[in-house]
């Protein structure tokens, strides 16, 4: 309102589909090249402010990038906005540690092998320059921390005539007799205890001073990974979902049955929230299949079933959790049910949105966005594996219906989300009430390369007030929605949206690309 007249705002239609672009990869594989299985990636995840991110791998590792065309000015993308410097166009990344989180144990009371297979990296609140990340395998949390340490060096004694000092001082640590008596951690060279052999004559009157080795710390540093705590011996069955609170003290863990609330500080006790495993083992029906927390209420918790549905609980109803606030499943319809139903429904990963209105979710053929204040089924649908309809036969015989594929959300303004999918392909969709934008994208250097046009379909009105979009993929069987043979052996399951930035990072077996618009 000014003077009296209101101003009509003109109205704004959906969002221009981004232009997608490749942007740096790591661990590129040659034309032919094997990959190990133990380097293949199992987990990305993206730090709250976006300069660092994290990689887990089948064999236990956790690799660091950092990134790099910000720090160069010393200061946040806000600010250098602020100063105005040249920033560049696009996230730019480089590696900077790794360390090895979990080994492969052996359950000998169950007779089982526990794989060092990294499921999940959630990273924690940084505090005094050093970085902090949980990781799990399937039965062990650990919290890391990650911090530049001041390399601390031993200096030589001075059996050397030539440098021995008067008057009864003793040298200072940082005066040693070569630059090779030094050694990096606490080593010692191996001819310290040499000096002393035959051919070595005292000068007359003997050494006025001895100098006794010392430990000097150096000006270099090291970044050292060092595990803060483990947290064990919580869950029965495998481990598939952590997630930190808003509050920066707790976070959760869940497995197929139970969810477990633990504090940072305590590893040796949890809280069993929710519980799911019936009395009798033959009852059940549905298992937990992810799990997390709201992103600004503390109190509030999602999770998924292998059912298709989403329960939304409140952490102030009571302690153990056994009835949701809010339930959220979309009804099949009527005569649609076959062998494969229940298989294709189950979530597989959950994601809130920034501000934790929206909800997206995984199953094997869609990507689903939920409004939590609405329970009465999706607002968006995105069809993935449409066109895998017909081929549902073959994918359970080879087991890919199992296939846990993740989700993401833009982390700028929550207007699009992304997924993967087979043949190593990825698919971003806008979000935006009215968005006809539906990307399919390839992780190599040409991410375009498969790309072809499909024109864009009306979406229709479900129900009266509320209108559901579903928008649809090539429908072809035996060829992928690019047109393209489709190949189930390369499939691309993790990914993650920067949270500031149109920046994608993800994991094509052992490689990790990253991509920008």
């Amino acid at each position: 309102m000014n003077g009296g007249d209101e101003v009509v705002a003109a109205p704004v239609g959906p969002p221009q589909p981004l232009e997608w672009k490749f942007s740096q990869v790591f661990g590129e594989r040659t034309a032919g090249e094997e990959v190990q299985e133990v380097d293949i990636i199992s987990a990305i995840e993206f730090d709250k402010t976006g300069d660092h991110l994290a990689t887990g791998d089948r064999g236990g590792r956790v690799v660091l990038f950092e990134r790099t065309d910000t720090k160069d000015h010393g200061g946040s993308r806000r600010d250098l906005e602020r100063m105005d410097y040249p920033i560049s166009r696009h996230p730019e990344f480089r590696y900077k540690t790794e360390f090895q989180s979990h080994e492969p144990e052996f359950d000998y009371l169950k007779s089982l092998e526990i794989e060092e297979k990294i499921n999940k990296i959630r990273w924690c609140q940084a505090a005094n320059g050093a970085l902090f990340l949980l990781s799990t395998n399937d039965k062990t949390i650990k919290f890391w921390k990650v911090q530049e340490k001041k390399i601390k060096k031993v200096s030589d004694m001075n059996l050397d005539p030539s440098k021995a000092l008067g008057n009864g001082s003793v040298a200072s640590s940082s005066n040693s007799v070569s630059p090779k008596a030094h050694l990096a951690n606490g080593g010692y060279p191996s001819r310290l205890y040499g000096y002393l052999s035959s051919d070595f004559s005292f000068p007359p009157g003997g050494i006025p001073s001895l100098r006794l080795p010392m430990v000097v710390i150096s000006h270099e540093t090291s970044l050292m990974a060092r595990c803060r705590r483990v947290y064990a011996h919580a869950h029965d069955y495998h481990i598939n979902s952590i997630s930190n609170n808003s509050d920066g003290e707790t976070f959760i863990s869940a497995d197929d049955l139970r969810i477990n609330l633990w504090n940072l500080e305590i590893s040796n006790q949890s809280f069993n929230i929710v519980d799911v495993k019936p009395a009798n083992m033959e009852d059940l029906t549905e298992v937990i299949t992810s799990a997390e927390f709201h992103p600004t209420h503390c109190n509030m918790l999602a999770y998924s079933s292998s059912k298709g549905s989403i329960r939304l609980i409140d952490l102030r109803q009571s302690a153990l959790c056994d009835s949701h606030a809010k339930l959220f499943e979309e009804q099949e319809a009527p005569g649609t049910r076959s062998f494969f139903t229940e298989i294709i429904a189950s979530i597989s990963d959950i994601k809130f949105g920034k501000d934790g209105r929206y909800i997206l979710s995984r199953d094997y053929m869609t990507l689903k966005l939920w409004d939590i204040n609405m329970d009465s089924g999706p607002v968006s649908t995105f069809q993935v594996h449409e066109y895998l309809r017909p081929r549902l036969c073959d994918l359970y015989e080879n087991d890919s219906i199992f296939d846990k594929f993740e989700c993401c959300l833009s982390g700028g303004d929550g207007l699009r989300v992304a997924t993967g999918s087979y043949s190593n392909l990825f698919r971003v969709f806008g979000g935006a009430p009215g968005s006809t934008e539906a990307t399919t994208l390839e992780a190599s250097k040409n991410p375009m390369r498969r790309q072809v046009q499909t024109p864009s379909r009306p979406s229709r009105s479900i129900g009266s007030s509320i209108t559901r979009v579903v928008r649809r993929g090539a429908e072809s069987p035996g060829v992928d929605a690019n047109g393209n043979t489709f190949d189930f052996t390369t499939k691309l399951l993790h990914l993650a949206w920067h949270p500031t930035e149109n920046s994608i990072a993800c994991a094509a077996a052992n490689s990790l690309y990253m991509y920008y618009a």
